[in-house]
Order: C-alpha cells, then sequence, then structure tokens
C-alpha cells in the first residue's frame, strides 16, 4: 500500500500545512508549476517526490523534472503532465500521450480547478489537485491524498488549505 500527497501550482509558496497533511504519505507527486527550486528542495527533504515541470518553471526545474513522466505505482500505471485539460477536453498532445501509454491514473495542474473524475471512454482516473499556491484565479488551495493498493486506487480526500 502506498499513500501520496498530490499538489500542483504551488506558484513559490508552500504553505506549511501541507507537511501535517502529508506526514503520513510515502510519496509527494508535484504536477508543475513549482515556481521555484526551493519549493522542490524542501519537499525532496521531507519525502520522495516525483513532479513534472510547469510552465512557469524555470531552468532548474525544467533540468530535474521531465515535462511527462510515466511510472508504475503497485500495480496502477500513472501518467503526469502539468498540462493536460480534462475529461472529454484533453489538450491534441495529452489525448495523444493517453492514446499511447493508456495508464490508470493520470494526474496534472495547470488549470488551478480541481478535478477527480474518471474517463470511463480510456478507463482511466483524471485528476487535478487544484491549486495550493496563492497565484492565481482559484477561492481556495486544495491538495489531495489517495492511496494506491495493488490496481486500487481508494482513500482519495481532498484538502483545503485556506484562502488564496
Amino acid at each position: 500500500m502506498t499513500r501520496i500527497g498530490i499538489i500542483s501550482d504551488t506558484h513559490s509558496f508552500l504553505d506549511e500545512k501541507v507537511f501535517e497533511h502529508f506526514k503520513a504519505c510515502d510519496e509527494i507527486w508535484h504536477a508543475g508549476d513549482f515556481g521555484n527550486i526551493e519549493i522542490a528542495n524542501r519537499l525532496k527533504e521531507f519525502k520522495i517526490i516525483r513532479g513534472v515541470y510547469g510552465n512557469i518553471d524555470g531552468r532548474d526545474i525544467r533540468a530535474e523534472f521531465p515535462e511527462q513522466l510515466l511510472f508504475n505505482c503497485e500495480d496502477v500505471k500513472v501518467m503526469m503532465r502539468h498540462i493536460g485539460g480534462s475529461p472529454p477536453k484533453y489538450n491534441p498532445e495529452t489525448r495523444k500521450e493517453l492514446a499511447i501509454w493508456q495508464p490508470k491514473l493520470f494526474i496534472c495542474g495547470h488549470s488551478h480547478i480541481l478535478k477527480i473524475m474518471y474517463d470511463d471512454k480510456i478507463s482511466c482516473l483524471h485528476l487535478n489537485p487544484g491549486a495550493a499556491g496563492k497565484q492565481g484565479w482559484h477561492k481556495t488551495r486544495t491538495i489531495v491524498r489517495l492511496t494506491i493498493d495493488g490496481n486500487n486506487m481508494k482513500d482519495c480526500e481532498v484538502i483545503e488549505l485556506g484562502k488564496r
């Protein structure tokens, strides 16, 4: 069983509450727009981190994190990109990559819109944790916790960190 903390769009702001909410997690997955390398480093000191760079991230983040990440967590194939869209309106590049790799879990950020929904057409859970930072148009900062047990994704929790 693997417990994951999922975060995105920190935009150079990392709420200290994240560490409390993710303390029981085994890994943290960041879906891009870290804002600066210090955010990534603080998360790395705390837990194992996987992530992708976002459109605002500079060379330091891009040197460490790819545009797209494909990996298995237990028996679940995961694909992560910062800019992805959502069912049924994925952006063209994401639609192509989803067809090629056929993940069971797709994680993205960028929109600052919290959205967790199952895409029946491609048999994949789509997850956007919303935005954890203070920049953007969202009103409430959010993160997500998820447990993967074998091929089962369960115990999905949305956590509100407070107002933007």
